[in-house]
């Protein structure tokens, strides 16, 4: 097998026959000749080979003293390194990182901690390291731990000494948190806007079925006949608190650690408060301690998204069984549909059942987190390193199920003529002819609970006659109650009892024209 797989003249479709394959035997001989890429093939690999170099040369870099490393006698060993790096990860902050050190330089200069000149220096090193790493070109190294360190440690290489003042009053401990926060007040901004984007996708749903009657359910069981536009407004309603809960845990954690240092602070003459301003916080964090060891921001932060990601999986739910064909209210276009591998004839609504499973990842990056926090004691922790990878992906996943969600709702159509055979059962106007009752009773005093059991009688009657309760005769209500008149079948079937309704936020067709009213007012939609 193996002489077959690795043989010099076996035919594939991805590599010439000029190309040598290798056996595990050859690779190990240094007298196997590898030969030349041809020409011709040269340029198709070269983007790759000059990765691979780039690559192999910030990993066989000799190591550098850490900027920690005075009182030490040794390096950490490869595998101490390896654990305890997050630069692998935390290389997300870079942009936040130096703002942070932007406004912190700044402040440092204006307090005569360092020179005007020095602050230049510093200032557009920070300015050519964010460019290299836009653009691609920035080594990350593993030995400098993390992204704080990479940064400074480049800038130390680009601008020399006033590089190594700039770390003066502050700490990692303050640096990262924030960091952090400032990444997570973006990071609420970029969810806020998908959840916009989705509000505006089921209000133009709505829009598009005016009128469409569909039953409402409790406990899985038919219930009452309600607007479908009612029932896609409920969904922008518990959209728009989760929008609020982002905003309100925004607020909490827009105050600035930055000045803090370690724990304790300092005795340097810094200002907190410019820093604070430079970077759009409310204020400093009034206590040092709690400005590095806090983490509520973000357990705040992952429990709103928590809440979204649940919303959002109630709606997957919703839809996978409407375009199941038990149901069959709605059907998805292809374009947000899939397929079976085996099964020639499926057609699957996959997003929506991912975005009800991918809802267990986003809480998991709370449980993670709550469990992380529970037993650390002030003030800063290594443990803390812990608490990026959640954040990362539970914004990631949550803006991914925003966006996929808003794609399928303008790609579904529903099913008007399905919807209106499944109406009559269940019978969905009960409850509006237990109304009716009150209403016609309420000069004698027939109590609601009265009514519900005559109803109930009612509706018993219809399944012994295998027959719907407005095809009832007004002789078989009569004998059930004298109260029965006429006009009762006025309340009778689904687009009767939907006009009856009437209550402030009810499904009652003019309560819901302005309940839709206000939203394409508020999220600002042209109904044209």
């Amino acid at each position: 097998m193996e002489s077959l797989l690795f043989s010099s003249s076996l035919q594939t479709p991805a590599f010439s026959s000029q190309f040598t394959f290798l056996s595990n035997k050859s690779l190990c001989n240094p007298t196997t000749p590898i030969l030349p890429l041809p020409h011709t093939e040269k340029s198709r690999f070269e983007p790759l080979l000059c990765a691979m170099s780039h690559s192999a040369e910030a990993d066989t870099k000799p190591k550098e003293t850490k900027l920690w490393g005075g009182r030490f006698e040794e390096s950490v060993t490869d595998i101490v390194e390896k654990f305890t790096e997050s630069i692998s990860f935390d290389k997300q902050l870079y942009k936040h990182d130096i703002m942070g050190s932007k406004a912190h330089a700044s402040m440092l200069a204006q307090q005569g901690l360092i020179g005007l000149s020095e602050r230049d220096s510093i200032l557009k090193g920070l300015d050519e390291i964010e460019r290299s790493i836009e653009a691609g070109e920035f080594v990350w190294r593993t030995d400098r731990e993390d992204v704080h360190m990479n940064i400074e440690a480049a800038l130390t290489d680009m601008v020399g000494e006033p590089a190594k003042k700039l770390h003066t009053a502050r700490s990692r401990n303050d640096q990262v948190s924030t960091d952090f926060r400032l990444w997570c007040r973006d990071a609420v901004n970029k969810i806020v806007a998908s959840i916009r984007n989705l509000q505006v996708a089921l209000v133009k749903l709505a829009l598009k079925n005016e009128g469409l009657i569909i039953p409402g359910y409790t406990h899985l069981q038919r219930a009452q006949p309600v607007l479908l536009q009612h029932l896609l407004l409920a969904f922008v309603e518990q959209l728009d608190r989760d929008a609020g809960r982002l905003l309100d845990c925004k607020a909490r954690l827009n105050f600035s650690p930055l000045g803090a240092c370690a724990l304790a602070g300092t005795g340097l003459p810094i200002d907190r408060f410019m820093t604070s301003n430079a970077l759009g916080f409310t204020a400093p964090m009034r206590n040092s301690i709690d400005a590095v060891s806090d983490r509520d921001f973000v357990l705040e932060f992952l429990s709103a998204n928590s809440i979204i990601a649940v919303h959002l999986s109630r709606i997957g739910e919703e839809w996978v069984l409407w375009a199941s064909e038990e149901f069959g209210f709605i059907t998805p276009s292809d374009s947000v549909s899939t397929g079976s591998s085996i099964m020639p004839q499926k057609k699957n609504p996959d997003p929506m059942e991912l975005v009800r499973g991918k809802s267990a990842r986003v809480i998991g990056d709370l449980v993670t987190l709550l469990t992380l926090c529970k037993g650390l004691p002030l003030a800063y922790n290594r443990d803390l390193q812990e608490d990026k990878e959640p954040a990362f992906d539970s914004v990631k996943i949550v803006i991914g199920m925003l966006e996929v969600s808003a794609e399928f709702a303008q790609n579904i159509t529903f099913n008007d003529e399905r919807i209106q055979k499944a109406l009559p059962a269940g019978y969905l106007d009960a409850t509006t002819l237990a109304d009716y009752l009150v209403k016609k009773a309420s000069y004698c005093g027939i109590p609601f609970r009265t009514s519900h059991d005559i109803v109930g009688r009612s509706v018993a009657l219809c399944v012994s006659k295998n027959c719907q309760l407005q095809d009832l005769s007004l002789e078989d209500m009569r004998s059930l109650s004298p109260v029965f008149d006429n006009d009762v079948y006025e309340f009778l079937g689904v687009e009767n009892a939907v006009k009856k309704f009437s209550s402030y936020g009810s499904t009652g067709l003019a309560c819901v024209a302005d309940q839709l009213g206000y939203w394409v007012s508020k999220l600002e939609i042209n109904k044209s």
